[in-house]
């Protein structure tokens, strides 16, 4: 399977169980996530990635990136609710 046959070329979003996942979403979870983690990231930003995190997380449970991934890091867990 290609990244295309998941989400052509032509097409931004996809949708899975009811819920628009847009073009990027992995992308800016992994680079939301680095930020967060990052114990030198300003405050104001380090909660600006946490709010993406939140917010995206239903996006990525759509499409299942939880069910064969997970975060190491045990805060990030908890924030996303992951265990």
């Amino acid at each position: 399977m290609h990244a295309e046959d998941i989400l052509p070329d032509t097409h931004d979003h996809v949708e899975r169980h009811g819920v628009r996942i847009r073009k990027g979403t992995v992308g800016a979870f992994l680079a939301n996530s680095r930020l967060w983690l990052d114990p030198a990231c300003p405050v104001g930003q380090r909660r600006a990635a946490e709010s993406a995190l939140l917010r995206d997380a239903p996006a990525l449970r759509a499409l299942g990136l939880f069910d064969v991934l997970t975060p190491r890091d045990p805060g990030l867990r908890r924030l996303l609710d992951l265990g």
